[in-house]
This record gives C-alpha cells, sequence and structure tokens, in this order.
C-alpha cells in the first residue's frame, strides 16, 4: 500500500470515530429514542454536540477532495515523498481539526483547516509534474 492510501485509510478511520463521537453526544442530549428518531423536532443539543456535528459536516465537505487528490496521484503514477507527505499532513490537521473545532480554539481552527486543503491541493498540483 502507498503512503498516499494509507493515509486515505486513516481519513476513514477518522470519519467514523467523529461519527461515532458526534452520536454519543447527540444520544446524550435527546436519548437513544431521540437519535432514532426522524430528528424533525430537535430540542437544543448542547455546545459539544452541535460543535462535533459541523466538525464531521465539514469532514464530509473535504473528504471528497482528499479522495480526488490520492485517486490523481495513483492513476497517474506519481507516487512520490512530497505527495507522500502532503497526504499524511492532510490526515493530521484532520485529526487536530476535530478537537480545534469541539474547544473552539480560534483562530487556529481555521489555520489547521487551511493546512489540510493546501496540502491536498499540493497533492494534486504533483501529479502535474
Amino acid at each position: 500500500m502507498t503512503p498516499e492510501l494509507a493515509a486515505l485509510a486513516a481519513t476513514a478511520l477518522i470519519h467514523a470515530l467523529l461519527v461515532i463521537l458526534s452520536q454519543q453526544r447527540l444520544t446524550r442530549d435527546v436519548g437513544a429514542e431521540g437519535n432514532a428518531s426522524p430528528r424533525d423536532n430537535m430540542p437544543e443539543l448542547s455546545q459539544d454536540t452541535q460543535r462535533l456535528r459541523r466538525a464531521l459536516g465539514n469532514h464530509v465537505e473535504n473528504i471528497g477532495l482528499f479522495i480526488s487528490a490520492v485517486v490523481i496521484v495513483q492513476f497517474t503514477g506519481q507516487n512520490t515523498w512530497f505527495t507522500a507527505t502532503c497526504a499524511w499532513v492532510f490526515v493530521a490537521a484532520r485529526l487536530i481539526y476535530v478537537p480545534a473545532y469541539l474547544y473552539g480554539w480560534a483562530p487556529w481552527r481555521s489555520l489547521i483547516f487551511t493546512v489540510g486543503f493546501l496540502a491536498t491541493f499540493a497533492m494534486i498540483a504533483a501529479a502535474f509534474f
């Protein structure tokens, strides 16, 4: 397995962890029945639950771009130490992003997001060279 694919697998694990954490907090706020419901009339959620749900949404928005970067690098055969480093920088940024969002580390959360975002685009750009 290439380092980029390993980073993609690690990103999937981060995603699964974020889903589990978000669902645990939601269950804590609304109970198992509320979590299993269609969620049409949800009560006010705790700040932690709201933040974890937004962090998950952000992760969902960004994982597709990272998947694209890994696929492009793999299919073009442009795997290098640089693309591997970028892939793992993305993973590290996403891993740090979760507590940064949960605990409200401003403006660091935005900076952490930007590092991961730029690493993804650097991978795509590297596939052209």
